[in-house]
């Protein structure tokens, strides 16, 4: 059974595993939740069955017009459920009284954000791979 939860409580590393697939330098477990704890808002879905965080969503936000979603993961033996779906409806929600939500996603992506209400736009962005891990 999958729970959806918007807070972090109880939320340890070890229930953070299998994460950022095809990533050369993923970020450890323990970086990822200081990812997630320095988020503005989080949602997660967790196997209640097995204590183990099965997708995730985060944004980042001024707190007053603007909001960004860098990341959204669903461990590859939970896909195809809904999870993904529920994650961004539940943080767009959170997120509504925003002026702009923005995120940036591969072109094969797009349509699934597009059935969610957003639109396709251009963007810039920099990438520094050597530091997917995190700061130290």
């Amino acid at each position: 059974m999958i729970e959806y939860r918007d807070n972090l409580s109880d939320i340890e590393p070890s229930m953070l595993t299998g994460f950022f697939v095809g990533w050369p330098n993923p970020p450890s477990p323990e970086t990822h939740l200081r990812i997630l704890k320095g988020s503005y808002a989080v949602s997660l879905a967790i196997d209640t069955a097995s204590n183990r965080v099965a997708g995730f969503i985060s944004a980042h936000s001024d707190g007053v017009l603007s909001a960004y979603i860098p990341l959204l993961e669903v461990l590859p033996e939970y896909r195809g459920r809904g999870i993904g779906k529920e994650l961004v409806c539940r943080l767009l929600d959170r997120l509504s009284d925003f002026y702009m939500v923005d995120l940036t996603c591969d072109s094969d992506l797009q349509p699934f954000y597009e059935k969610l209400g957003m639109t396709r736009m251009t963007s810039m962005v920099r990438r520094n791979f050597e530091m997917q891990k995190g700061k130290k």
